[in-house]
């Protein structure tokens, strides 16, 4: 990976790597991940190979993460080198204590001291609403993150995985009431995820928030290590009858998207996984895309998968082949509709430049 393959991430100053390492197998409580010593050789080749943004959370492995993670920094004293990436909203408190868990004022002022107490460091670069926990309304978040950032306790603020309306909310409060803006969306994207382009790719370049993807590799699906006849072993295997829908990848519109996947890596000798990476990044509104591995090499391998360019016509048969179903009421934007709006005439987009310098590199991902 390039040391030069940095973007400012939404309209933000900060400067992160275009691929992110993450952290959620750093440890093995979960009954799979990686140990103590093989997690450490993760980390320094990420950082060898000139990365910079780390994405873990304070639910993984139950906090092993954070606390290795802490560790790992220290031993290369590189605090100000790397961008720490961290989230809050799960409970990890073994009372079942109501209030140590979801992004209430008081869990939140909580989380991030245990945070940052386990990652050994006295401020967080990017802090993440984890989820969201359907109660919490999106002023009292903001407001308790603007005060993390004067307190300068975190740099910036990111959301993961909630609501469109609801990021849009949050970033409009914001921005009225002079509060930190939202720097980052960490949403779940790949060739077989692809239901945020609905709505998130417009929202965030709309309004200045690079999105960091999470499972690009459908959690090993577009790896090609996994076969439709049954063939292949892995977390998705052993998580098939999972309740949990983000395991549930094993679909007949997956299996296409794999074999053309397949197809299209053969023709321009990359690997499955380098090209479904290289899809991801280059998608709008994408800053960075976090991915994870198991061994050096592969975690080298994923760190070439820039080092190329799809072809127009191969990247046109990914898009086919994943191209998400458009439901209500998506369908009604679609060119005939907009036709029909205009009487037939075309209505052609503002040229390029026609935009102001500012609003242009601010909608966007970020600039390298």
């Amino acid at each position: 990976m390039s040391t030069q393959a940095y973007y400012t991430l939404g309209r933000s100053g900060l400067r992160v790597s275009r691929l992110s390492l993450g952290t959620m197998t750093f440890g093995t409580e979960w009954g799979w991940g990686a140990d103590k010593a093989a997690a450490q050789r993760l980390f320094d080749a990420y950082l060898d190979a000139g990365g910079n943004f780390i994405d873990t959370a304070d639910v993984y492995t139950g906090g092993t993460s954070e606390q290795w993670l802490g560790d790992f920094v220290a031993a290369r004293k590189a605090r100000d080198q790397v961008v720490l990436a961290t989230k809050f909203t799960f409970n990890l408190d073994p009372l079942a204590n109501p209030n140590a868990g979801g992004n209430g004022r008081k869990n939140i002022l909580r989380a991030v001291e245990d945070s940052l107490k386990r990652l050994g460091t006295d401020y967080i670069d990017l802090y993440y609403l984890h989820t969201w926990d359907m109660i919490t309304q999106p002023e009292e978040v903001m407001r308790t993150l603007d005060d993390l950032v004067r307190a300068g306790k975190i740099r910036h603020i990111g959301l993961s995985d909630v609501p469109a309306w609801y990021a849009a909310r949050a970033q409009t409060l914001a921005e009225w009431r002079g509060w930190e803006p939202v720097t980052a969306l960490q949403l779940q994207y790949s060739l077989a995820e692809r239901n945020l382009e609905h709505e998130y790719s417009q929202l965030a370049t709309g309004l200045g928030m690079g999105i960091t993807a999470w499972s690009p590799l459908a959690s090993g699906l577009l790896s090609g290590k996994y076969r439709s006849d049954g063939s292949g072993a892995g977390r998705l295997e052993a998580m098939r009858d999972s309740p949990n829908p983000v395991f549930r990848k094993f679909t007949e519109r997956n299996w296409a998207i794999v074999a053309e996947l397949e197809k299209v890596a053969n023709e321009i000798d990359q690997s499955m996984a380098a090209v479904a990476l290289n899809w991801v990044a280059n998608r709008p509104g994408v800053g960075s895309v976090i991915v994870g591995a198991t061994s050096p090499e592969q975690l080298n391998g994923n760190l070439r998968a820039l080092d190329f360019t799809i072809p127009a016509e191969l990247l046109a048969r990914l898009n086919a082949a994943s191209a998400p179903e458009t439901p209500f009421p998506y369908y009604f934007f679609d060119s005939s509709m907009q036709g029909m709006m205009y009487g037939g005439a075309t209505v052609g987009d503002k040229p390029a430049g026609y935009t102001s310098p500012v609003l242009v590199s601010g909608s966007g991902a970020g600039v390298s």
